[in-house]
């Protein structure tokens, strides 16, 4: 039965029986055929190895990652045959496991190299890779004590991305904040951040701003955000309540070169008020494929004199320097 068919009347409705696994995996891989396979490589510690088929890149149905929620994941670039930040976001998923209470099945540098050899084995040279650890398959229990072993899955993504350099117009979203406890772990309990970027989405913005309990700026939906006063401070929000991006991270390391230049006055993390915020000279969000994306209006008000800003692009063209160009251990050449 075709998933679009029109169906007039449940009595003509018959469920196709699949009888054996190779009729099932010759279905699935027609609907690769005639398609350009944007997953080159994955790995499964199900499996144990890596898949290059899309068609057989598949999790569990019984794994509790997929129907209670119990997984955390991040993310690595890979740009011009290189890792970029491989290390610090692979310490932050096991920091994100620990609070999650789920033990890694394997060892930090067992899980090192596997990411490594599975971007070798993609032959992917620009693109994202995607990696989770759950609690694994085994039941459909709320806990994970009937589950054999955890589990551990990556995929490399071919995905085309480049410096942003066009302003983006954001909102203030009305979707509940995720508290502290949940919002610094990168968890795939992310209903809320999808919310968050539809309601931005649906009205005609990129993504959306959180703000905390107290009235401070948070963050954005997969995405932190960065504020250049007019008195040309640059300040990012405090990571107690919010995801430590590694991206940002990494920002507040470069951007003292800006004040060495004197084009800065400073660099710091700080409270802001959403009226601080607002009347902010440049603003952006910073995530790991932007890596900086310049904001031009907030909830339909110009920010500064509604422009891209010339430090936004400055702190811009640091980060991109430091993707395609930058040391050890910030970029790691893959061994294809």
């Amino acid at each position: 039965m075709a998933q679009n068919s029109e169906i007039k009347n449940d009595e003509d409705l018959k469920v196709h029986v699949f009888s054996s696994a190779s009729e099932l995996l010759e279905k699935l891989q027609q609907k690769w055929d005639s398609v350009k396979k944007p997953y080159p490589a994955m790995y499964s510690s199900v499996y144990g190895g890596i898949i290059l088929d899309p068609a057989m890149m598949v999790i569990p149905i019984d794994d509790h990652m997929v129907h209670r929620g119990h997984g955390v994941f991040d993310t690595a670039i890979i740009l011009d045959g290189h890792l970029y930040e491989l290390d610090v976001h692979l310490d932050r998923i096991l920091r994100s496991a620990a609070k999650a209470k789920i033990k890694s099945p394997y060892p930090r540098s067992t899980l090192r190299s596997i990411l490594i050899q599975l971007a070798a084995a993609s032959q992917c040279k620009k693109g994202t890779l995607r990696y989770w650890l759950t609690a694994g398959p085994g039941d459909f229990l709320l806990t994970p004590g009937g589950c054999p072993t955890s589990a551990f899955y990556a995929v490399v993504i071919d995905e085309n991305f480049s410096q942003c350099k066009e302003g983006v117009k954001a909102i203030t979203s009305t979707i509940p904040i995720k508290s502290p406890m949940f919002a610094t772990s990168k968890n795939v309990n992310y209903l809320p951040n999808v919310l968050s970027k539809l309601e931005a989405e649906e009205k005609g913005a990129f993504a959306s701003i959180w703000i905390d309990d107290e009235g401070y700026i948070a963050e954005g939906p997969n995405v932190n955000v960065a504020f250049i006063t007019h008195d040309k401070e640059l300040i990012l929000p405090f990571f107690d309540k919010i995801l430590s991006g590694c991206t940002a991270l990494r920002l507040l390391e470069l951007a003292p070169k800006l004040v060495e230049q004197g084009r800065l006055k400073s660099v710091k993390t700080a409270n802001l008020t959403l009226e601080e915020a607002k009347g902010a000279a440049e603003m952006m969000y910073v995530g790991s494929t932007l890596p900086v994306l310049p904001i031009i209006a907030w909830d339909d008000k110009p920010i500064g004199d509604g422009t891209v800003g010339e430090l936004t692009m400055a702190l811009s063209d640091l980060l991109w320097e430091d993707m395609v160009a930058g040391p050890e251990p910030q970029r790691l050449k893959v061994p294809y």
